[in-house]
């Protein structure tokens, strides 16, 4: 006797297999949720002690519901802000274009952006050769600013060759790579690329250089100010500015470490908002995991009703945290580390 129908017929462990295979994946079955399933077999007049557990845990198993499961959309690991111990220790590096084709051909930009003063420097290049982005680094970074610390950049093969690593290598340069499709962990040059986006293109085309002649490249004035003078240009003393800016010079120190300790609490402050809202996945070295699609991976075929999730790969090694490299059922190593919000746990 049952309670939602009159009569239940107990079943077997090997019977139990079947229907709840039946039900669940066969021609009339729809991959319900465990406690659907678990209804769908008390409506269809069976039970066993453990129908509830045995339903749950088939549905965690399932191959298909596994790989067509919803993305996740809530943080999976602890924020870590970057911090750069001091001005143009730390530089993140990134590629921006295709632009239309300016002057030279040039239709992309290499970007380097200082961690701590938030300094740009930029360069229109027009391939993104691994000869031209090294010689990018060693002439607007390293010339100009000294020898970094470190070095943020993705796993793009203009950052990720021999004559790079080796250039790092000579001079003591750590390099950073973020982990494929997570481009928070170089953060701060993709904040501005963002900046760059939200920027409209002027409507005339603007000169590459002022003439050395203009009061403009000489004084910093605006256009305006060279038609009809103002307070500023009427009383400026040259020697009065000199002092005022030498005095900014002997104070530099301790504005910038004022501005260090204003940007570790914003972080801190950040990271507490942040990580309240973070729900932790944790893998062991030998969990099998699902990846998340990407557009390169994914069959152009499927369009829309094409699996969320590929694999199954292996954890091998835990690169930091959030972070592991995998691999495939043949066992072939990823040549990368992915991010933990990129993968999910398989049961087989």
């Amino acid at each position: 006797m049952g309670f939602s129908r009159p009569h239940l017929r107990c079943l077997s462990p090997e019977e139990a297999d079947y229907v709840i295979r039946e039900v669940h994946e066969g021609v009339c079955g729809n991959h319900s949720g465990a406690r659907s399933l678990a209804h769908k077999l008390t409506r269809a007049g069976y039970y066993w002690p453990s129908l509830l557990h045995d339903a749950t845990q088939y549905v965690k198993a399932c191959d298909k519901c596994q790989r067509f499961a919803n993305i996740p959309r809530v943080p999976l690991e602890e924020i870590t802000p970057i911090t750069s111990p001091w001005p143009f220790a730390q530089w993140g590096l990134d590629i921006m274009g295709p632009f239309p084709v300016g002057t030279k051909q040039a239709k992309f930009l290499v970007v380097a952006i200082d961690y701590f003063t938030k300094w740009v420097e930029a360069e229109p290049l027009a391939t993104i050769s691994e000869k031209n982005v090294k010689g990018f680094v060693w002439k607007a970074v390293i010339c100009r600013f000294g020898i970094p610390r470190v070095l943020i950049s993705d796993n793009g093969k203009q950052f990720d060759n021999g004559p790079f690593r080796e250039l790092c290598s000579q001079l003591n340069i750590k390099n950073h790579y973020s982990s494929p499709r997570h481009p928070q962990a170089n953060g701060q040059v993709e904040s501005f690329q963002v900046c760059c986006g939200h920027t409209e293109p002027p409507s005339e085309p603007r000169p590459m250089k002022l003439p050395s002649s203009s009061p403009s490249a000489q004084k910093a004035v605006i256009p305006v100010e060279i038609g009809l003078t103002t307070l500023r240009t009427t009383f400026h003393k040259e020697e009065e500015n000199e002092g005022q800016l030498r005095l900014n010079l002997d104070l530099l120190d301790e504005t910038r470490e004022r501005a260090a300790r204003r940007i570790a609490l914003y972080q801190g402050k950040m990271a507490r908002y942040y990580n309240t809202k973070v729900k932790l996945r944790r893998f062991e070295i030998g969990d099998w995991v699902l990846r998340k699609v990407t557009q390169a991976t994914k069959d152009p075929s499927q369009g829309k009703l094409g699996p969320n999730w590929e694999g199954p790969y292996k954890i091998i090694q835990y690169y930091r945290r959030g972070t592991y490299h995998l691999e495939d059922r043949h066992g072939k190593r990823l040549p990368h580390p992915w991010n933990a919000e990129h993968l999910k746990k398989y049961y087989p």
